[in-house]
This record gives C-alpha cells, sequence and structure tokens, in this order.
C-alpha cells in the first residue's frame, strides 16, 4: 500500500498581473499534521500563492490537489467546501457587526424556522474565542475592538471553519506576547488534529518554534526549501533577498539638532469618550531635529492614541497640557492643517487609514501635495507622474506600473506607498505607528536606512513600535507608555529589551492588565542605530 498523498500538492503555479509575473511554476505541498512555513519579501509571491489555493485567485495557470483529488476553485466559497480557510494579513472584518456577525457572515446560523438564531451564534462564538485566549463580549461591534483583538476574532473566524487547511498570513503581526503564545498553543492543538497548516510570517523566532518546513520564495519562484527547525535568520534572509543581509539596523542619522517637538503634561478629555480607547492623560517627552524617539508600551497602553492626537485626527474634545512645534504652541484640527504645519503620519492600518485601494499608485502617492503640484487650480500630470517615480525609486517599490490599483500591491509595497505619500508633503516632524508590521526583513533594513536619511535632514521621528529590538536598534530614546502616561524614558545607547519591557510592564500586569504586545524575540541580524 503506497504513502498517503499530500493533504495539498500545488504544482507549476503561475499568476501575472498586468506586467508583474506574482508567481512563476510555484510548487508547494503541505503534509496532514504539518506546518508549513512560506518565506519571502514583500512581493515576492506569497500572498498571491496563498489567494490560488484559497480561491481568490482564479484565473490561473498550474493545478491543485487535496488530499490526491485535483480541485479548481472558482470562488472563495469553492475552497471552503474543499476544507481550506484563510487568516488574511490584512482584516476583514466589517465594523458596523458584532463579533459573533463577523464570525458567521454569509453562513448564519438559523433555528429550524429558518430564521438567525442569534442566540446559539453568541454561544459557540465565545467558546471559539475562549480557544484563542481572549474574553470578548459577542455582540460588541468589531468596530470598537483594538487592531490586536480584531486579530483574534479573524483566527476565532477560520476556527470556525473546522478545516482540512489553514493558511495563517501573519497572523501574530497585532498580538502580544502572551496572545503569541496562546497562538501557538491552537496552532499544536490542530497539528495533533491532522490540520494542515501555512504559515507566513517574517518572524524568524517563530518559524523555529512552530514550522516543519519552510519554503522560500523570491521575484514569484521558489528558490529553496529548509528543515524548519535548522533554519537561521542568516539562512532565511539570503535566501528571501539573494545577497547577504549584514546588519538589519543601518539607521544612520548623524549628528541631532536643538528641540522640535515638545510635549508637557498633555492629556485629551474627549467628548465622548469612545470603548477600547486610551487617550493621553499626561504625556511629557520631546523630539529633537534628526532625531528618531520611540514609543514603547503595553497593549492600549495609548501610543496609537497619541500620534493620532497630535496628527489631528483623534478624539474630538479638550486638550490639556501644552504641545508645541519649533517653539511655537500648536494643535492641529483635522490632518489637513497638521500636514500645513509640517506633521506627518504613518498609520498602523494602512489598507483602512492610509490608502484609496481602488486608486492607482499614483493617485495615493500624491493625494496630500495636489495643491503643490498644479498651476491655477490647475493639477500638472507631468508633475504628478515625476513626483511619483521619484517615490517609487526612493523606497524600491515594486509594481507594474504607476496607474496600478495601489490595492493590487503586496502588504509591505502598499506600506511603503503610505510613506512615499507622507514624505511628499516635506514634513518637520514624522508620527510613525508600527510601520514596519508584517514588512519582510529586507524591506525593514530599507526602511531603516531610510528613516536614519530622514532624520539626517534634520526631521524629528516620533516611532510607536510593539517591536523591542525595532525601538532598541533605530532609536535615540525611548518613552514607555503605561495608561496613556509617559512613565520612563531611556537612552537605547544604555538600556536593552529587558528594561524596555519592565517599564511597560510596570505594576499593571501585576493587577490583571494585558500582557505585553512587544516582541522579545524578533529576528535581528546586527545592532546599533545610530
Amino acid at each position: 500500500m503506497g504513502a498517503a498523498p499530500p493533504l495539498v500538492e500545488m504544482t507549476g503555479i503561475t499568476k501575472r498581473y498586468g506586467g508583474v509575473l506574482a508567481c512563476d511554476g510555484v510548487d508547494l505541498e503541505v503534509r496532514a499534521g504539518e506546518v508549513h512555513a512560506l518565506l519571502g519579501e514583500n512581493g515576492a509571491g506569497k500572498s498571491t500563492l496563498m489567494k490560488v489555493l484559497s480561491g481568490d485567485v482564479v484565473d490561473h495557470a498550474g493545478s491543485i490537489s487535496i488530499e490526491g483529488r485535483a480541485v479548481q476553485f472558482g470562488k472563495p466559497a469553492d475552497a471552503q467546501h474543499a476544507g481550506v480557510a484563510m487568516i488574511h494579513q490584512e482584516l476583514d472584518l466589517v465594523p458596523g457587526l458584532s463579533v459573533a456577525e463577523n464570525l458567521y457572515l454569509g453562513r448564519e446560523l438559523r433555528n429550524r424556522f429558518g430564521v438567525v438564531d442569534r442566540r446559539k451564534m453568541a454561544v459557540r462564538t465565545r467558546e471559539l474565542l475562549q480557544r484563542t485566549g481572549i474574553d470578548l463580549d459577542p455582540l460588541r461591534p468589531v468596530g470598537e475592538l483594538r487592531v490586536g483583538e480584531q486579530q483574534l476574532v479573524t483566527i476565532a473566524r477560520a476556527l470556525s471553519l473546522d478545516a482540512k487547511v489553514l493558511i495563517m498570513d501573519e497572523p501574530t503581526s497585532a498580538l502580544s506576547s502572551t496572545e503569541v503564545e496562546r497562538l501557538f498553543a491552537v496552532i499544536a492543538e490542530l497539528r495533533r488534529g491532522g490540520t494542515g497548516i501555512v504559515y507566513i510570517s517574517h518572524r524568524m523566532d517563530e518559524i523555529g518554534r512552530v514550522a516543519d518546513r519552510a519554503t522560500v520564495l523570491r521575484n514569484g519562484r521558489k528558490v529553496a526549501e529548509f528543515d524548519a527547525r535548522k533554519l537561521t535568520a542568516e539562512q532565511a534572509a539570503e535566501a528571501m533577498v539573494g545577497r547577504s543581509v549584514q546588519t538589519m539596523f543601518r539607521a544612520e542619522s548623524g549628528a541631532v539638532g536643538e528641540e522640535l517637538l515638545s510635549v508637557s503634561g498633555f492629556a485629551v478629555r474627549p467628548r465622548r469618550p469612545r470603548v477600547g480607547r486610551r487617550e493621553p492623560d499626561g504625556i511629557d517627552l520631546t523630539v529633537r531635529r534628526g532625531e528618531i524617539v520611540g514609543l514603547c508600551g503595553l497593549l492600549g497602553s495609548g501610543r496609537t492614541e497619541l500620534l493620532e492626537s497630535l496628527f489631528g485626527a483623534g478624539s474630538s474634545g479638550t486638550w490639556e497640557g501644552e504641545v508645541s512645534l519649533d517653539g511655537r504652541p500648536v494643535r492641529p484640527r483635522g490632518p489637513h492643517r497638521a500636514l500645513r504645519e509640517g506633521i506627518a503620519f504613518v498609520p498602523e492600518d494602512r489598507r483602512s487609514s492610509g490608502l484609496v485601494l481602488e486608486h492607482s499608485v499614483l493617485a495615493n502617492t500624491v493625494l496630500s501635495v495636489l495643491d503643490r503640484l498644479g498651476v491655477a487650480g490647475l493639477v500638472r500630470r507631468r508633475a504628478e507622474v515625476s513626483a511619483t517615480e521619484r517615490s517609487v525609486q526612493q523606497l524600491k517599490i515594486k509594481l507594474g506600473r504607476i496607474l496600478d490599483p495601489v490595492g493590487t500591491l503586496s502588504g509591505g509595497n502598499q506600506q511603503k506607498v503610505v510613506f512615499g505619500r507622507m514624505l511628499q508633503t516635506e514634513p518637520r516632524l514624522l508620527l510613525l505607528d508600527d510601520p514596519t508590521r508584517g514588512v519582510d526583513i529586507g524591506a525593514k533594513s530599507e526602511i531603516y536606512q531610510l528613516l536614519g536619511e530622514i532624520a539626517g535632514r534634520g526631521i524629528g521621528v516620533l516611532l510607536a513600535s510593539s517591536e523591542l529590538p525595532e525601538l532598541v536598534g533605530v532609536c535615540h530614546r525611548v518613552v514607555v507608555l503605561r495608561a496613556g502616561r509617559s512613565v520612563a524614558e531611556f537612552d537605547t545607547a544604555e538600556v536593552g529589551e529587558a528594561e524596555l519591557l519592565a517599564a511597560a510592564m510596570g505594576e499593571g500586569v501585576a493587577a490583571g492588565e494585558a500582557g505585553p504586545v512587544v516582541g522579545t524575540g524578533r529576528q535581528s541580524t546586527g545592532g546599533g542605530a545610530r
């Protein structure tokens, strides 16, 4: 009796988007009970290959077999019926619907009279959430949840499908370390049940812990396969980028200048407090010209809310304390005013807050500077094209044409477009909220290099990050937030990850606060930001 066929066998998968060959004859197999890591730079073809397997992309060449049986998917529902489920990197939840409604959207549970059984959906939703280690009200609107909580909801939704094959695309990108550990326990449980898992991640410490094999894609082709348990970060990086990545943190920024941003006793008292938001409640910090200052804190510490407030995109209400830029009091009453003041912001969720996905790369790149590219109210097409091409070249954005919809780009390249648009505004102060979230090792290195160049021009950078090595390796100083307050400040030349983590946790963990969203084991192939 011959050996059982692979749970999944993809052969010669080829897919082209305009002039870009996203997948070029890729082969991949996944065995029952196996975690198979899929690695590669952004734009390498990982997401496209998985969209083929999940039925999101149907016009492709090559073949797919599930348990030895040839299949051809015409839509995602076909893949789900065949036992394939996918947790997408970009959250695809409906903010106005409840957690339970999102979990069962399109396949609502009904009673014997054909009426939607909301009570039964709520009970089952609570059970699924408990498997992922989170305690949420199933009736709470998803739009009120933090990004990390929304990520756990998407994981619970995938579990509800009882799939044979589960695709996880950057499942830990917004999770706390405690939540990551719980997810790994869920993965172990699924493996014991014979589920095959395709695991996409840029975090090499995770690959070694959960994966059996690792396949590397580069420029749409399969270039290597490794035993994941023996794979080093250096080997993976070299296979992904086609060269040796000697140093991860290379943000050489030069001398730091005079004070640019001063925040003293800053607090926001919203007119209508929103559930799940931690407004600034006593922030003291400074950023000097050419300096990169990090923001560190637990999930719910208020990092994002602080950046949004400084950009004029936070909750409306009363400001307390003082905020000044170049010695002049400032309070942006909206993003447009902030940009005019010289403050730019790259948000955490690029798809919902940073881009217009159906519009072109060109349109997204110049969106914030149209008034500068026009004459007598008319925008010059040549100026738009020139500005976009400069941004694409500077940030090494991989695309077919600048007129292609930005939604067709990989996640990392979409992030670079947001970065490019903000730099077009020639800011004095750049606010960054987890700018390398879901970005591969090669693109991270490029972004760190870019940050050094930006700081070298005298621009101040305030960087919120969920990765401790990034904060220590890139920033000059790090300010720690807890419960909306600044509680500590460190010079990164004199502090390590352990000290930052201890300060971020403070006394809150003992009192039952959420675990840290900061990571403690991200891949690093070098050190020293400056």
